[in-house]
């Protein structure tokens, strides 16, 4: 199995080595790097020409704009129910979901699968 260098010279391209290499015997100087003059320059590319007009807020609505009509919610009033009684929240769930309706299990389904026995008896 070959061993892996943890020294980061190995990392280097050979131009990044000539440079280093240049650098320590004087012969190159670094080079200077000014962040802040370089995030200044990056803004103005930041937007496009259009986009600084009337055109670009048009182009910008018209791509975004949905393909469908999309309705408006409505509002629909129901009184909030303080009584806590346990009868009012059974109603409230038969409203939601009726009994008979399809995967339900009833009481007297139930009593009728017990009668039958488990399978195999």
């Amino acid at each position: 199995m070959s061993e892996v260098s943890k020294e980061s010279n190995n990392s280097q391209t050979f131009e990044a080595q000539q440079i280093s290499e240049n650098v320590e015997a004087g012969e190159q100087k670094l080079p200077t790097v000014d962040v802040s003059a370089d995030y200044e320059a990056s803004k103005e590319f930041s937007v496009s020409e259009i986009d600084r007009t009337s055109a670009g807020a048009q182009a910008a609505a018209a791509a975004t704009k949905p393909k469908f009509d999309i309705p408006a919610p409505k509002e629909i009033a129901k009184p909030a129910d303080s009584s806590s009684k346990p009868e009012d929240f059974r109603s409230m769930a038969k409203e939601v979901k009726p009994a008979g309706a399809p995967g339900n299990v009833t009481d007297d389904l139930v009593e009728k699968a017990i009668d039958l026995g488990t399978p195999g008896s």
